[in-house]
């Protein structure tokens, strides 16, 4: 089984998975949120980050030890370890931030103090309007920054340029710092197409393009342990440690600095079944 996808980790498990994996306990998990800006998903305690959580999305609390524990998030069934403090008490949810980024304030002011910037697929209970802004439990955002659960972005690659320039990290997934694969899962999320989190993962979804087939907008191309999305037949964008950012390139360049880096040749070329409008 897939370490990231399995929600088990010695200590104790989800019960679906009795006589499938070893575990000192099964249980039924107890529904969660993360409740920070932005939470590193780690691989152990202490460990190195696999990817980001952010507020308010729905996770599956399996076990707790020593301030720590081990969970499973809703969006994709990534599993691993945040720290206790960063989750919270599950709360109903009706309202996704849509943009790269916006700030939650204590008033619907702009001039308000900051409770926290929150980025694209937070996730939000709105229980107001004033004016322009949404008013949550939280605190006010500004209503054109977020869409009603549901309610998705059309193309992929149009919220993939609304990241251009951000910072790289990885195992990122916001405006903040992101990598190729939570820049991939961000994008189509937003379309309400959800993919996995790792890019191996994502090279299983949707279809192979035939060689001799020229590339779609949206479709995406595969490296080892890199994806880029299409934006033509000819250019593409992605987040990549050479530029430290989220780039465009025009594809046949790309491919030879990457072979000419030492990294290999395209492997995969994908064509997930998402239609835009």
């Amino acid at each position: 089984m897939d370490r990231r996808l399995t929600p088990a980790n010695g200590r104790a498990a989800l019960r679906h998975l009795h006589g499938k994996v070893e575990a000192a306990s099964f249980t039924d998990g107890e529904a969660a949120r993360v409740a920070v800006p932005v939470a590193d998903l780690l691989k152990a305690p202490e460990g190195a980050r696999d990817r980001q959580l952010l507020w308010g999305e729905a996770v599956t609390l399996i076990d707790r030890h020593q301030g720590w524990c081990f969970l499973q998030a809703a969006k994709d069934g990534f599993c691993g370890y945040l720290r206790a403090d960063q989750i919270a008490a599950p709360r109903p949810a009706t309202h996704w931030v849509a943009t790269p980024g916006t700030h939650l304030l204590t008033g619907p002011k702009v001039q308000c103090a900051t409770v926290a910037p929150l980025f694209m697929g937070a996730q939000l209970q709105v229980i107001g309007q004033s004016g322009s802004w949404s008013e949550t439990l939280d605190g006010f955002v500004p209503s054109s920054h977020l869409k009603p659960l549901g309610s998705h972005h059309s193309d992929p690659a149009s919220v993939a340029q609304s990241f251009l320039h951000s910072p790289y990290l990885w195992g990122g997934n916001s405006r903040a710092g992101i990598d190729c694969s939570g820049l991939a899962q961000i994008a189509f999320g937003a379309c309400g197409f959800q993919i996995p989190g790792d890019s191996d993962l994502q090279a299983a979804c949707g279809s192979e393009i035939p060689a001799e087939a020229p590339l779609q907008r949206n479709d995406l191309l595969f490296w080892k342990g890199h994806v880029a999305i299409a934006l033509s037949a000819d250019r593409m964008i992605h987040a990549t440690g050479a530029a430290m950012a989220v780039i465009e390139e025009d594809i046949p360049a790309a491919i030879a600095r990457i072979l000419a880096a030492g990294d290999g040749p395209v492997t995969a070329r994908r064509r997930l079944p998402f239609h835009l409008g």
